[in-house]
């Protein structure tokens, strides 16, 4: 099988096509850079420009499945209103590029895994949320709203959609859970704000899995949240990785701390967001990470 992967050098793309090659397929990877011409076997390059809309055919071809998960990092900077823009920019521009040039292939590719996020629900409180839920109405869930719909042409032609709304992924490599695990490493670790938000996790391995079932199953398509059944708040998260750990998490930072040194960011950690993976489940797609306990010891072994 040949996949075209945008947003391969990120945390989830990079394991994501080292799972492909590892299992005999083929790989493009989508660059802004000018492409190497001989990366490994199975494995090549091709360059694109979103911004400007830009994509040749010829990196399309022969692909049966194309998988998008560019996008800036929400914790990577304060949400000025340029960053804003560019959070916005790098997910829409790039999704809608990629679905125009498959609506425009004589062949085009069986399925489009479109990437999308949990903040596509805002604040959820305690209450179990899937994907029958409504929208929220906060600067990412309008985000997402807009990047979901990028991927309109693609659906129009025929080609399968889904879109994978990605929870916390828990990594010592990067994302949220590779700035907290350092940290509570030095004693340092603590609930952040009151601790009763919930998060929403999933582990990398499953996360990888459960871009492939996407491909995989046919009967799959539209909204699709990658969280485990069993989302957890962030206090009792924060003690299981000091047990993990043998580290004091006794330390607390409070929300006006949080929001003074993280901006816009500091919502996204205080927020809370209990997802659960309905038509993940119903799909027939089993977790081998089901519990953070689990994911945690995962993420601490890779």
């Amino acid at each position: 099988m040949r996949v075209v992967i945008a947003g391969s050098s990120g945390l989830i793309g990079s394991a994501l096509t080292a799972a492909l090659l590892a299992d005999g397929h083929d790989v493009v990877r989508l660059v802004r850079r000018p492409p190497k011409p001989a990366v490994e076997a199975h494995l090549t390059e091709a360059q694109w420009d979103p911004s400007a809309a830009h994509l040749p055919t010829s990196a399309l071809d022969g692909a049966e499945a194309v998988v998008n998960l560019a996008g800036a990092g929400v914790g990577d900077h304060r949400w000025t209103a340029a960053y804003r823009q560019r959070i916005r920019d790098s997910r829409v521009l790039t999704t809608a590029t990629l679905a125009t040039a498959m609506a425009d292939l004589r062949t085009p590719p069986r399925v489009f895994i479109a990437g999308s996020a949990i903040g596509y629900y805002g604040e959820t409180g305690d209450t179990p949320t899937d994907e029958s839920s409504a929208p929220g109405t906060d600067f990412l869930a309008g985000v997402c709203q807009e990047w979901e719909a990028a991927a309109d042409p693609a659906r129009k032609a025929g080609i399968r959609v889904v879109h994978t709304r990605m929870g916390l992924v828990v990594s010592a490599k990067g994302g949220a859970f590779g700035r907290l695990l350092p940290l509570a490493r030095l004693g340092l670790g603590g609930r952040l704000g009151s601790g009763k938000q919930y998060w929403s996790y999933v582990s990398l391995t499953d996360t990888v899995r459960a871009l492939r079932h996407g491909i995989d199953t046919e009967a799959l398509s539209g909204p699709a949240n990658v969280t485990t059944p069993h989302p957890d708040t962030n206090a009792a998260i924060t003690a299981e990785i000091g047990r993990a750990l043998d580290r004091p998490t006794r330390l607390a930072v409070p929300a006006p701390a949080l929001r003074i040194a993280l901006g816009g960011f500091s919502e996204g950690i205080l927020m809370s967001q209990r997802v659960i993976p309905t038509r993940l489940l119903e799909s027939g797609f089993e977790f081998q990470h089901p519990t953070f306990p689990d994911a945690l010891a995962s993420a601490l072994t890779q």
